[in-house]
């Protein structure tokens, strides 16, 4: 039970959650505002209370949070640091432009570096993927006020650990070798950390190509505060206007809807049974494909033992190899042209084989000749665009005469990636429902994944109610606690599950899109525990660790269509 102090700072915490929702809503619909302004000064006062877990130290006036500094980076455009004016745009066209693409590493976003002041950034995945971003620049912006602090004396003027680091960070410009550890010690006093933790953020850095140096970053991120502070030159954050027009309406998503309903209708697919996965784009053609593909290149002892294979870096011929057998022999991949990011695959199960199978994956031969099932693996939505696109894929398609054509949904199974309250990474969780932080729209459901699915294969399981978050960069631990300690008892927080529940009952229950029992599976593997120090997002990713929960996951879902024990659509009619 979670003591009285825990409580109200859980409420705080809400409170503060809900603020920074409304001030991010407001300044939208405003179109502009100053980070440093009244406006920007009142997200940040609500950040400052709620105290992200994720943002580690954020709330220490000192020292600036690097590990929070690191997973920002690989998520935001490389050189944003450098930007005073950021421009949160729709597609507007300038993916025609000469204007090079920044894509980062984490997050796939497109931006454009228009001149050396500002940067436009592409807002296709719905309000999530606003909010996303504005919390994100609104940390950064945190963080640089605590580099300028640190980079002047109580007179207000700069130090020499600045002047230092100007000298550093053109040395790096230049390609010109430096003192490595003397700059360490003259950066440790700008971050507010240690030699060592400076030395080790910096490795991190510097492994990874897609981001700058932690020493230009710093630079960077000091430079414009400093010059806010001493000459009034404000940064400054605006929407376009086509962007503020599209947002909330499904405008994307009914395009990437309409693209795959119209390759399912002109290919005369339509009337087949379909099955819906939402999940990553490798482990579904892996586990149908690549022991068949790769049988005589690789040995393996089973298809956990082959996807770690197929996962390391250097083998990306192997998986040219799987993709290649696996577009011979039934896979058609949609590609996304319209923004949303979520690309497609569909798998005719007609065209696979026998021999195709892994002993891995248990079927019934005799349903698959008969029913001839379609699986149509959509890659992972971001928060509130699980609803749009769900909701889109569910409608009927409108053909050119005007005709509705439903398409003939069996069962929706999603796995994804979260934040577990209990067990630590690589961990399962099956969820009961699914609880809408910050409303009162919860969803139960009877999920097709049992817990005796899962276990046996030396990852804990639990069950029960999941929290759908309103950005898993805004979770402390006090709201955590709270939904795990209480009657709630939430094994565990994602972004997605209640908006797909909230379509999909729709399209069950009201507008009758699909049938009414359709069989739901959900399955999560933990990327982290928020409650745990040193355990969340930022500490990094799940690595090859990943690859068995992933797998298990994806062999469960597939068993379940590939065998059901159920009735089919034409035994219910019959």
């Amino acid at each position: 039970m979670l003591s009285q102090s825990n409580r109200i700072r859980a409420q705080e915490s809400r409170a503060a959650v809900q603020r920074l929702y409304i001030a991010m809503r407001h300044l939208f619909i405003r179109g502009s505002y100053k980070p440093l302004g009244l406006s920007g000064e009142a997200i940040i006062e609500a950040m400052m209370v709620l105290r992200p877990e994720i943002y580690g130290s954020i709330s220490d006036p000192e020292k600036v949070e690097l590990n929070g500094l690191f997973y920002v980076a690989q998520r935001l455009p490389r050189g944003i640091e450098e930007c005073r004016f950021i421009r949160l745009i729709s597609r507007e066209g300038f993916e025609q432009s000469n204007f090079e693409p920044i894509i980062p590493p984490k997050r796939r976003r497109q931006a454009y570096r228009i001149d050396d002041e500002q940067m436009f950034i592409e807002m296709t995945r719905g309000r999530s993927d606003i909010y996303d971003i504005l919390t994100h620049l609104t940390f950064l912006y945190i963080e640089a006020e605590k580099i300028r602090r640190n980079s002047t004396d109580h007179k207000g003027r700069r130090k020499r650990e600045w002047e230092m680091l100007e000298e550093i960070v053109e040395h790096e410009k230049m390609g010109e070798e430096y003192n490595r550890e003397v700059a360490f010690t003259y950066l440790s006093t700008l971050l507010g950390r240690t030699y060592a933790e400076t030395v080790d953020a910096c490795r991190r850095f510097n492994d990874t190509a897609e981001v700058n140096s932690i020493f230009h970053i710093t630079y960077w991120l000091g430079r414009l505060s400093l010059e806010e502070a001493e000459r009034e030159l404000d940064r400054e954050i605006t929407f376009s206007s086509a962007l503020r027009e599209k947002i909330g309406h499904h405008y994307y998503g009914d395009f990437w809807a309409r693209n795959i309903k119209k390759y399912i209708y002109e290919n005369q697919l339509y009337q087949r049974p379909i099955h819906i996965i939402s999940a990553n784009l490798h482990s579904v053609m892996n586990s149908l494909y690549a022991p068949a593909a790769l049988h005589k290149k690789r040995k393996y002892q089973s298809l956990e033992d082959l996807a770690e294979i197929l996962s390391l870096d250097e083998n990306d011929h192997l998986r040219e190899v799987v993709k290649a057998y696996a577009h011979k022999n039934g896979m058609i991949q949609i590609d996304d042209v319209t923004g949303t990011n979520i690309s497609v695959q569909i798998f005719d199960t007609t065209k696979l084989g026998t021999h195709t199978f892994t002993g891995d994956i248990r079927r019934d031969v005799t349903y698959l000749e008969k029913e001839k099932p379609l699986i149509l693996v959509m890659d992972y939505a971001f928060g509130e665009q699980a609803f749009e696109s769900m909701d889109e894929l569910l409608k009927p398609y409108e053909t050119d005469t005007g005709e509705e054509i439903c398409i003939q949904v069996e069962s929706i199974s999603i796995m994804g990636k979260a934040g577990i309250l209990e067990g630590g990474k690589g961990d399962l969780m099956v969820p009961t429902a699914h609880i809408f932080e910050g409303t009162a729209d919860n969803y139960p459901f009877e999920n097709e994944i049992r817990t005796e699915d899962l276990e046996g294969h030396g990852l804990q399981v639990f069950c029960g109610p999941m929290i759908s978050v309103l950005g898993t960069s805004l979770q402390n631990r006090d709201i955590l606690q709270y939904f795990n300690s209480t009657s709630w008892k939430a094994i565990g927080l994602e972004m997605e599950g209640a908006h797909y529940q909230k379509a999909i009952q729709s399209a069950a229950k009201i507008r009758h899109n699909i049938r009414s029992d359709v069989k739901l599976a959900y399955a999560y593997y933990a990327s982290d525990n928020p409650l745990e120090t040193g355990s969340t997002l930022a500490s990094g990713s799940l690595g090859v660790s990943g690859v068995k929960p992933t797998y298990l996951i994806t062999r469960v879902f597939l068993e379940k269509i590939l065998q059901p024990t159920r009735q089919t659509a034409a035994e219910t009619t019959e």
